[in-house]
C-alpha cells in the first residue's frame, strides 16, 4: 500500500519559467536537457522554449532515437548519453602546471578549480544515485579538490521518470524511477505542470518564491501512480542483489569469451556510464618550452594503457577487459562502497556500438548451473 503523503504545491506549465528566472536571479547558471546531434543532453538554458516539449525516445540495444509527439510534457524520456558526471569530474582537466623560472629553476603550481554555481533542470533518480557514488569516491578518504568544489556548486533539480526506455532496470537496482532524496527540488509532471517539493535548504529558498497553486490530492496521486506504473513495465532485471561470490567463482566462464568476440573494447560504456571513475594522468608540455601542465582524462578498463605495469600489459585480451569491467562494476564495488556499481540507467545497453547487454551476460555468468548469486 503507497504511504500517504503530503500534496506539494503545484506549478502550472506556463509558469515554469519563473523557476528559471529565480534560479538565474540566485546566481545560477541553468542547464537543462536539450536536443543536440539526435540526442538529449545539458545545455545552457535561459527560457523554457529550449526545453524539449513533446519529445520521446526509444531506446533498445545498440539503438537511441528521438521522436517528436504532440505531448506537452518536456521530460517524457528517460535520459540521454550524458549523466551528471561530466558536470563535477571533467573529461579533461589540468590539476597542476609548472613553469621555468628566470634563474633556470621550476615553479609548481595548482589548477584554479571552477566555482560557478550550476543548476541542472531535469535531473533522474539513477543519476541521483550515481552522483551519491561519485561523492564516496572522490570525498572518502582524501577529498578531490576538483570534485568538491563543482559538487558544492550544484543545485538539483530532479524529477520522476514516467516514461522508462526499454533498456532501464533503475527498479531492479533500487534506484529509481521515483526520486526520493539527494536533491534541491523535486519535481512530478503532469500534461498541465509540476508537482514541487524541496529538499534543501536552497530549495526551500526558491520553493517560497515560486507562484505556486494549491496542489490537487488526486492528480498528486495519478502522477505518483504514473511514476510506479513506469517501475512496473521496465523488464530487464538482475541475477541477484549481490553478484560478487557468483562473478568470483566464475572467472573461468566460457561467456567471457564469448561476449570478447562481439565486444570492440571500444570504451562507450564506461564514457556513458554515470559512475566509472577511471582515469589517467598525463604531462602536456606547452608549446612555449617553459610550461606543461599535468592533466588528468578520463580513461576505460577496455584501454590497454589501463593494465600496463612495468612494460606489460596485463589484460591484453578483450574477454579479460569485459571481465574486469563487470567484476568490477557488480561484484567487488560492494567491499569499496556498500553496493554494486550500477544504477540501472541503461546507457551501456543503449550506446554499445554491438548492443551487448550486461544483464543479460550477468544472467548467463551467474545462472543457477554456474553459482548462485547471493
Amino acid at each position: 500500500m503507497r504511504e500517504a503523503v503530503d500534496t506539494p504545491g503545484f506549478l502550472p506549465m506556463e509558469r515554469f519559467q519563473q523557476l528559471l528566472d529565480l534560479l538565474s536571479q540566485s546566481g545560477y547558471r541553468c542547464v537543462a536537457p536539450q536536443v543536440k546531434d539526435s540526442a538529449l543532453l545539458f545545455e545552457t538554458i535561459e527560457h523554457i522554449n529550449a526545453l524539449p516539449r513533446g519529445i520521446e525516445q526509444t531506446q533498445a540495444p545498440g539503438h537511441y532515437r528521438l521522436q517528436q509527439t504532440d505531448s506537452p510534457r518536456h521530460f517524457s524520456w528517460a535520459n540521454g548519453p550524458q549523466a551528471l558526471k561530466p558536470l563535477t569530474f571533467a573529461p579533461r582537466e589540468n590539476l597542476w602546471y609548472s613553469e621555468v623560472t628566470a634563474d633556470g629553476g621550476l615553479r609548481f603550481r595548482e589548477a584554479p578549480t571552477e566555482t560557478e554555481p550550476l543548476a541542472v533542470i531535469g535531473v533522474r533518480s539513477c543519476d541521483l544515485a550515481a552522483l551519491k557514488l561519485q561523492e564516496q569516491h572522490f570525498q572518502g578518504g582524501q577529498v578531490d579538490p576538483y570534485f568538491l568544489a563543482r559538487r558544492q556548486r550544484l543545485f538539483l533539480v530532479a524529477i520522476s521518470c514516467t516514461h522508462p526506455a526499454d533498456t532501464c532496470f533503475c527498479a531492479a537496482t533500487g534506484d529509481g524511477p521515483e526520486v526520493r532524496n539527494d536533491f534541491d527540488i523535486s519535481l512530478y509532471e503532469t500534461d498541465r505542470g509540476y508537482f514541487v517539493s524541496a529538499g534543501s535548504i536552497n530549495g526551500e529558498k526558491i520553493v517560497q518564491r515560486l507562484s505556486l497553486e494549491t496542489g490537487d490530492p488526486k492528480a498528486f496521486s495519478q502522477a505518483r501512480k504514473e511514476v510506479a506504473d513506469s517501475a512496473a513495465r521496465q523488464s530487464r532485471q538482475l541475477p541477484g542483489e549481490n553478484l560478487q561470490h557468483s562473478l568470483f567463482t566464475n572467472l573461468d566462464h566460457p561467456r567471457w569469451q564469448e561476449v570478447a568476440e562481439r565486444c570492440l573494447s571500444c570504451g562507450n560504456c564506461t564514457q556513458v556510464c554515470p559512475t566509472c571513475f577511471c582515469h589517467s594522468e598525463n604531462d602536456v608540455p606547452d608549446v612555449s618550452g617553459v610550461k606543461t601542465g599535468h592533466e588528468r582524462q578520463w580513461d576505460s578498463c577496455f584501454s590497454p594503457g589501463h593494465s600496463y605495469l612495468h612494460g606489460i600489459t596485463l589484460r591484453q585480451e578483450t574477454s579479460q577487459r569485459y571481465r574486469q569491467w563487470l567484476t568490477h562494476k557488480f561484484g567487488s564495488w560492494h567491499e569499496q562502497y556498500g553496493r554494486s556499481g550500477c544504477v540501472g540507467c541503461g546507457r551501456c545497453i543503449a550506446w554499445c556500438p554491438v548492443g551487448i547487454d550486461p544483464t543479460e551476460e550477468l544472467a548467463a555468468i551467474c545462472s543457477p548451473s554456474t553459482g548462485k548469486a547471493d
